[in-house]
């Protein structure tokens, strides 16, 4: 399965650039999925909703179905978080995964970065950084593009899974 992730600080435009990569790719007639990680307890269903009150009373998993759309809900009760690679099991085939987060995920990924955020460069210290998607200049020899250059953005995604 090819993979490529998205990664950067917060407030950066991870979700955004994610969000219109995955629209283009999709133009393109590619399959994409994708996996988001959060570093803290996201929420995907809510209270008094009927699988939430399964998981509340202490299901391992829920599956909720409908005619438009599955999704299964694991609850790690204390368990460690799964590595990125069993997760991706999970999926179906597809061209490529867009992977946002996991900073430190031994995949290639594109770092976006915003002046504003005042934060230095994650690639910096990071090798599995290829190229650089920013507001402004950077301090790197890394490939860089504009924030909103998605089909360039696109094509160097393509070029580096080999699509």
């Amino acid at each position: 399965m090819r993979v490529y992730g998205v990664t950067g600080w917060k407030n950066t435009g991870k979700t955004t650039l994610t969000e219109r990569l995955v629209a283009e790719l999709v133009a393109q007639g590619l399959r994409i999925s994708t996996v988001k990680h959060a570093h803290h307890a996201t929420e995907i269903d809510h209270p008094g909703r009927d699988s939430h009150r399964h998981r509340e009373a202490g299901a391992g998993q829920v599956i909720v179905a409908s005619p438009v759309r599955w999704a299964l809900m694991t609850e790690l009760r204390g368990a460690e978080e799964p590595p990125l690679a069993d997760l991706l099991a999970h999926l179906d085939p597809c061209d490529l995964v867009l992977i946002e987060g996991y900073k430190t995920a031994p995949h290639p990924k594109i770092e976006t970065h915003r002046k504003a955020a005042g934060r230095d460069l994650l690639a910096l210290q990071n090798p599995t950084i290829r190229a650089i998607a920013s507001d402004g200049p950077v301090g790197s020899a890394l490939p860089r593009f504009d924030l909103d250059d998605v089909a360039g953005i696109a094509a160097f995604i393509r070029a580096e899974v080999g699509l």
